[in-house]
């Protein structure tokens, strides 16, 4: 099994895959890998089937509860490359099915270089030095957000940053990273709490899923911290809407946000290449008394549109 895996995970490398998909339908077994955006079949070889329970044991699942969902991570090292990965299991009435996320398997982007619009490259240069306030990032599974995050931070050797995820995506010995066990009582709530006592200059959160980690969020950008963090929305000014809906106080919110960005990850001249919508503080202002956005802003439906008309850019997703 142990060599059977390794040759997945050296194809999902070269092709840059996100997800492998294991299901069994019908004692029928398909393996799928998610490859910009779109599941391919892998040809099965015999014995296949027996991958779903060697996975569970390498992700230390509890095979005496099969009938509840799963998560565990575990890594492991393919030609000298230690992967970090995440296996989910579920199991249905007729069927099983077992994802095994690459966690540090991303596009590699240029902290300096995050965008080929000069003007963004120079904004989220700028943004790093603010001393505080809010930032939001959101966009598809898959875009790139927490790479965005991650390289953006890399640029700033300078500041102490902590980072508190769920999973920890990407190891990095630049930052203190902080993964969430809520077994252990560490949610978001109490691991801001805890990180906000160690004095950082910047905070990132892997994903501000609930009222308590969006309160927690403002609350650590109002006490002077640079707060960084991902949110799911379809586009920038929905994350407002989303970070409303989950319970922040708005007037708290709309006071510390410095800007809302959302992405896609798309290909543009045969190039793998993120495209960013970015509202800035004068356009969060103009949100806030008009529920609307201002004339001047452009959309990145609108950006991507005009690549694909120019037949440039081929969007993933």
């Amino acid at each position: 099994m142990e060599e059977r895996l390794l040759a997945l995970l050296r194809l999902a490398i070269i092709t840059k895959a996100s997800d492998i998909h294991f299901i069994v339908k019908e004692g029928k077994m398909n393996i799928l890998m998610r490859i910009d955006g779109e599941n391919r079949k892998i040809k099965i070889m015999p014995g296949d089937k027996k991958l779903i329970r060697y996975l569970q044991y390498l992700a230390n699942l509890d095979v005496g509860q099969l009938n509840i969902p799963q998560t565990g991570q575990f890594e492991i090292e393919v030609d000298n490359s230690l992967l970090s990965l995440r296996f989910a299991f579920v199991r249905s009435l007729k069927l099983v099915s077992g994802v095994l996320r690459i966690l540090n398997n991303n596009l590699k982007i240029d902290g300096n270089r995050l965008s080929n619009n000069d003007s963004q490259n120079i904004f989220f240069k700028n943004l790093l030095n603010m001393r505080n306030g809010l930032v939001l990032f959101s966009g598809p599974t898959g875009s790139g957000k927490t790479t965005t995050l991650y390289s953006l931070l890399n640029t700033k050797k300078d500041k102490i940053i902590y980072t508190i995820e769920d999973p920890i995506e990407i190891y990095n010995d630049n930052f203190i990273q902080v993964q969430i066990n809520e077994k252990q009582n560490l949610d978001y709530e109490e691991g801001i709490k805890q990180i906000m006592r160690h004095d950082p200059d910047i905070i990132m959160i892997g994903e501000i899923r609930d009222k308590k980690a969006a309160t927690m969020a403002i609350r650590a950008a109002n006490t002077g911290h640079l707060v960084l963090a991902t949110i799911h929305a379809s586009s920038a000014s929905s994350c407002i809407s989303r970070m409303i809906d989950l319970g922040a106080n708005e007037n708290h919110l709309y006071e510390m946000l410095l800007c809302v960005i959302n992405q896609r990850m798309i290909i543009k001249k045969g190039e793998k290449q993120v495209v960013y919508e970015i509202m800035d503080k004068k356009e969060i202002e103009y949100y806030s008394m008009n529920h609307c956005n201002s004339n001047s802003f452009i959309s990145i439906e609108k950006q991507i549109n005009r690549g694909i008309e120019d037949g440039i850019i081929k969007l993933i997703k």
